[in-house]
């Protein structure tokens, strides 16, 4: 088995892409289990978020991994797989390994060295584990993306402006209203993950006053508490957009929250402009209300567009580093894991012959008393697994460096071991390659 991650994000879909292949969190379960039916997805992790959507998973072969996961994300999306493919990134391997060290460490955000993206991870795995869907490779990969990924915000001081999706959004807000937004009144619909993140963001920031809207009035009155905001029915939301400058709608709605027609009749009684942040994907606000007089509306594509160029913090060499290690101490995991079944077909064959020696001497030596027995066949397996065991403690430590897996094969071939191999159905490497 090896390692295949395929996903969409920000660098490579619009968010009329993204929308269409985003995964409500109910739905992940049932998207995980399609993936499980398919003939070379042995283990899948689903990782989906506003300006991503990735699977990882263990395969069998690469092409057919491949148009398994691709065959999947067309259908719960909608998108023909020859359209989708031109949106889609593939790493496999070791380059997929790497993938995830970056992600988790926040390289790979829009804005670098974004934090939530951790949580957004842990939420994922946790989420296959319930499913069952990770076995030992994407459980040993979750646990070390999620280490790697803390090492490297607490090593390094790439997440110390405290970026994120919110305040990258908020900045492109302070341009269209004046440059300073201190005391501006705001309203944040949802209080989810990022709605909460959202109020946090909007409060250190010093805008406000600030009030919160939910479906679920509950949510929204507990994080108002929190953060000392006003919470407000959602049936009460024309009348606080006409009186508030700035909105963040963050929701999992999957229709419009802010449909033409409410933003309309909002403007027509307002003469300020209003600045909405739309960081919902599936869009919170209907694509037909851009243009509308007095209406800026800031979603995941353009903040895409104007962070894509921004200069890379200082510390991202840093963290390079620290995800060039860990790839390197992961994939000596790999091959470690890969000798594994050899030296157990090793030992196995040993006890087998031992076992049939037994036999042989038992059926010629029938006077050997019970206690004569069990001492003779206690030291013949002592003696074997001393022979065995400098030679299987060395080979696994010689498996663990670049170009180990050749050990596993040398033993197979010297013993003529019958070893239950990955199907290999491509020419792709086993370790490394990206694709």
């Amino acid at each position: 088995m090896n390692l295949l991650s395929i996903g969409a994000s920000y660098r490579t879909a619009d968010v009329a892409v993204l929308e269409r292949l985003t995964i409500p969190e109910a739905e992940v379960p049932q998207v995980l289990q399609k993936l499980l039916a398919q003939p070379y997805v042995s283990e899948a992790v689903l990782v989906s978020t506003c300006n991503r959507v990735e699977v990882y998973a263990a395969v069998s072969g690469f092409h057919g991994g491949l148009g398994d996961i691709c065959n999947v994300l067309s259908q719960h999306s909608g998108i023909p797989a020859t359209e989708l493919a031109g949106h889609l990134y593939v790493h496999y391997g070791e380059a997929a390994v790497q993938h995830s060290f970056r992600v988790s460490s926040g390289l790979d955000s829009m804005v670098v060295g974004e934090a939530q993206i951790l949580g957004q991870l842990r939420d994922a795995y946790h989420a296959a584990t319930e499913s069952d869907s990770a076995g030992r490779l994407l459980h040993e990969l979750m646990q070390q993306a999620l280490r790697v990924g803390k090492r490297a915000h607490a090593e390094t001081g790439i997440d110390k402006a405290g970026q994120s999706v919110v305040t990258a959004a908020l900045e492109v807000a302070a341009d269209h209203l004046g440059g300073d937004l201190t005391g501006r009144p705001a309203l944040v619909i949802g209080a989810g993950a990022m709605g909460s993140l959202s109020v946090a963001t909007l409060t250190r920031t010093g805008v406000g006053p600030l009030r919160i809207t939910n479906r679920s009035a509950d949510r929204a009155e507990r994080l108002a508490e929190a953060y000392g905001a006003v919470a407000v029915p959602i049936s009460d939301l024309p009348s606080v957009l006409r009186e508030v400058d700035i909105v963040v709608s963050a929701t999992a709605s999957t229709v419009p929250v802010l449909t033409r027609e409410l933003l309309g009749e909002v403007l027509a009684a307002r003469s300020e402009k209003l600045v909405v942040l739309d960081l919902a994907v599936p869009r919170d606000v209907a694509p037909d209300a851009a243009g509308l007089p007095g209406l800026v509306v800031v979603d995941i594509d353009s903040l895409a567009a104007g962070r894509r160029a921004a200069p890379a913090v200082a510390e991202t060499a840093a963290v390079e580093q620290i995800v060039t290690g860990e790839v390197d101490n992961f994939l000596g995991w790999m091959r470690g894991a890969e000798i594994a079944p050899t030296v157990a077909a090793l030992r196995t064959r040993a006890e087998d012959v031992v076992t049939a020696e037994m036999r042989k001497l038992l059926s010629r030596r029938p006077e050997f008393t019970e206690e004569q027995r069990a001492d003779v066949s206690r030291t013949l397996h002592r003696v074997v697994q001393q022979i065995l065991h400098s030679p299987t403690v060395r080979v696994r430590q010689l498996a663990a460096e670049p170009g180990g897996d050749q050990y596993a094969a040398l033993l197979r071939e010297l013993f003529d071991l019958d070893v239950p191999l990955a199907t290999q159905a491509d020419a792709v490497p086993q370790i490394g390659g990206k694709a």
